[in-house]
């Protein structure tokens, strides 16, 4: 397995340009077919903080409820510009091992540590996550989030076999890759329909960590939305930005201190030359 790649400023700059490309693809894309969308995590906390990117960050997050999701996602057939961007899901991706979509840059290569063996193109990416209802009481979000933690496993099990440190660690992932990934998927998706019976006050990004002990977000978070700036570049944002990001990150305007100002590990990193 390659050893990381440390970013340069010169290089992490270059990729914050790309992923602004992104976003307002998946916004030019939005607002062609009217599908709502919000910048959300890090990227929203940047427009509040920053006016743009997190200094240090090298990626960048939208959410859409999941009904929008599904709109944006066949959107892309129709709109997307395929000569330089392509987008990726479990649903038209051969071998893709997590719940959620990216936009991915052409003609790049931005490979995760661990995920070298991926069959599927690795381009510069940024997330786009569909929100799904979870219960009102807190007890059924607990057992949600136990749920969603299981499947996420079994999903990022691929990857983990090689990235985890502890050799005991490898070794259950290793069996729990053999499990196979129509199965996982299989199931996923019929929680997911499950989890949209039914509108709730609660929402969550099922298959991605939900560090609160609420195991959940507000959905009126991401349905009264706002105009934010960001790099320059008006997106829609989440109006009550106060509430949703004290509720995320607690004092969101003190910057972390060094080491906790994270970035993924990459094993390869190409820019496109267009």
């Amino acid at each position: 397995m390659s050893k990381p790649v440390t970013l340069s400023q010169k290089q992490l700059h270059y990729l914050q340009s790309i992923l602004l490309e992104l976003l307002c693809e998946v916004r030019r894309i939005c607002e062609l077919a009217d599908i709502p969308y919000v910048i959300i995590a890090g990227t929203i906390l940047g427009a509040v903080r920053h006016g743009g990117f997190i200094p240090w960050d090298d990626d960048a997050d939208v959410a859409m409820l999941r009904n929008d999701y599904e709109a944006f996602r066949k959107a892309c057939g129709k709109y997307l510009d395929t000569t330089r961007f392509y987008f990726q899901d479990h649903t038209c991706t051969k071998g893709y091992r997590w719940g959620y979509g990216k936009l991915r840059r052409k003609n790049s290569r931005y490979v995760v540590w661990g995920t070298e063996s991926m069959p599927y193109e690795q381009g510069i990416w940024i997330d786009i996550f569909p929100l799904d209802y979870v219960p009102d009481s807190h007890i059924g979000r607990t057992l949600c989030s136990f749920h969603c933690f299981c499947i996420r496993k079994l999903l990022y099990s691929q990857s983990g076999r090689e990235r985890e440190k502890r050799l005991i660690k490898r070794s259950v992932y290793r069996v729990m890759s053999k499990l196979p990934l129509g199965m996982i998927l299989s199931h996923y998706d019929k929680y997911v329909r499950r989890r949209n019976r039914k509108h709730t006050k609660w929402v969550r990004i099922l298959m991605f960590p939900t560090p609160n002990r609420e195991y959940g977000y507000l959905s009126r978070w991401y349905k009264d939305m706002d105009k934010i700036t960001f790099e320059g570049e008006v997106f829609n944002g989440i109006r009550d930005y106060d509430g949703y990001l004290t509720f995320k990150f607690g004092d969101y305007m003190k910057l972390p201190p060094p080491d906790k100002r994270k970035q993924h590990l990459v094993s390869e990193l190409k820019f496109p030359k267009d």
